[in-house]
């Protein structure tokens, strides 16, 4: 109760309210198989981000109902996760707070750390692979590099985007910009839970070429906008987009 967890397990364990957390904030966590006499099965009144429980939380982002898919859950006596599991790669780096996990292994394998107490070591895909089985990929790495909706953009760079692998209309793209006397306009497809940062450029052939014009641009549903009000019209300029989870 009242606490903040970053990439625990809590699991098998009982309560009146809230069987695993009551009142807490959770992150990269797994809250699965508790129960409680009242209400709360797993929880009540928690927050969670990037985490793993049931039922679905009405707050935080990034978070996945599916089971964990523990290597045995008899008597819990191997609470670390199956090669295939949706909570590999599923977590947020942000939250990290120690360099190794519960067997006193390398904290993040595969660029991205998964949810729970422990990491699996060997991950064959680097990209969530709860983002994979979702959108019905493969999770042995198969599909990381490969533009499954030929929309120009690969499916590491979709899920990096958070963007649909398999809609081509989904995609992180710049909209021809609206131009004035003074002003240019920028819009790009965008999503929320991702900042996005504007580089510009007078010169294509400078080293480097692109220099950060705006950073910290919060994804808005749909479109995101911007006004670059230093523009002048009377001379070329190019911009570019870059995306951050």
């Amino acid at each position: 109760m009242f606490s903040t967890l970053n990439n625990c397990t809590l699991t098998g364990n009982g309560a009146f309210e809230g069987g695993g957390a009551a009142f807490s904030t959770l992150n990269n966590c797994i809250l699965y198989y508790n129960s409680a006499a009242n209400f709360g099965e797993n929880y009540a009144e928690c927050t969670f981000n990037h985490s793993c429980t049931t039922p679905a939380p009405e707050s935080g982002v990034g978070n996945i109902t599916n089971a964990p898919l523990f290597v045995d859950t008899n008597d819990w006596s191997n609470l670390r996760l199956q090669s295939n599991s949706p909570c590999i790669n599923a977590g947020n780096n942000a939250y990290v707070t120690t360099s190794t996990d519960l067997d006193g292994l390398p904290r993040i394998a595969g660029g991205t750390v998964d949810i729970g107490a422990y990491e699996f070591q060997s991950p064959a895909s680097t990209i969530s692979y709860a983002w994979l089985q979702q959108s019905g990929l493969p999770t042995d790495g198969s599909a990381d590099d490969v533009d499954t909706d030929h929309d120009g953009h690969n499916n590491w760079q979709e899920w990096l985007a958070g963007t649909n692998p398999t809609n081509a209309l989904s995609a992180l793209r710049l909209a021809s910009p609206v131009i004035t006397p003074t002003n240019v306009t920028l819009t790009w497809t965008s999503v929320t839970n991702r900042t996005y940062t504007l580089e510009q450029a007078t010169n294509l052939g400078g080293a480097p070429a692109f220099s950060v014009l705006r950073s910290n641009l919060v994804g808005l549903p749909g479109t995101t906008s911007w006004t670059d009000t230093n523009a002048p019209v009377s001379s070329g300029r190019f911009y570019q987009l870059r995306v951050s989870p």
